[in-house]
């Protein structure tokens, strides 16, 4: 999915947005960051190994090389590049061990909330339906990082619903590791998509039958299905 093209800057160096009626202001650093994070994540135009010069995001972004240095430092922080000093900055590949990690969590916080999650109250499987055909309109469109946004979003409600405030943050900061993976994996194995559709349906199915032990079992079989496709991939 094309990024749009950068706004133009006002006199103090910020690009005028709005939320909503009230106008807000984004930051030369912020433009940069969202740059990097949507060619690395979403876009897949910075893959894994390929190295970013100050000079190519100042030029790509229409910005001076300091807010470039802003942002590549906060990305660094979130474990996305890897600076080097008078070289630039590193796209760091996913590792094996990263989706290791990352399952693992995964399978830890999405089996316990699931089980939680049951008797699920009426609000939560209304949600949940609409994601899934979300998932399905996207699908077709074959917008990936849309359906992909959506697909988180499906297991985040679950999660969310268990009310554990401290689980729900903890599986908030595995949001961009999941999308760098997911999008890489549907492009991979384009069938993918279908059984994902199929896979989130029996998760949905369990919970409005009240099946708790069926609800988890769905989820750990998802789950561990993403696993092997994302470590063949990564091969």
């Amino acid at each position: 999915m094309p990024s749009a093209a950068p706004p133009s800057l006002t006199a103090t160096g910020t690009a005028p947005t709005t939320t909503g009626n009230a106008p807000t202001a984004v930051t030369a650093a912020e433009r940069v960051y969202r740059h990097v994070k949507q060619a690395v994540l979403v876009d897949r135009r910075y893959e894994g190994g390929t190295l970013l010069t100050e000079g190519e995001l100042a030029d790509a972004v229409g910005v001076s090389r300091t807010p470039v240095r802003e942002a590549l430092l906060r990305l660094e922080t979130e474990g996305l590049l890897k600076l080097y000093p008078k070289k630039g900055a590193l796209v760091l590949p996913v590792s094996a061990q990263e989706i290791a990690d990352v399952i693992e969590t995964r399978l830890l916080v999405e089996e316990f909330t699931v089980r939680r999650a049951v008797p699920a109250p009426p609000g939560l499987l209304e949600r949940l339906a609409a994601l899934v055909e979300e998932q399905r309109r996207h699908a077709a469109s074959g917008d990936l990082p849309a359906l992909m946004a959506a697909d988180r979003g499906f297991h985040a409600e679950i999660v969310r619903s268990a009310g554990n405030q401290i689980l729900s943050r903890l599986y908030d900061q595995l949001r961009d590791r999941q999308l760098r993976m997911g999008v890489a994996l549907l492009h991979a194995h384009p069938e993918r998509v279908e059984r994902t559709l199929a896979e989130h349906t029996e998760i949905l199915d369990a919970l409005r039958a009240g099946d708790a032990e069926t609800a988890a079992a769905a989820v750990r079989a998802h789950v561990g299905r993403v696993e092997a496709l994302v470590r063949k991939a990564g091969r």
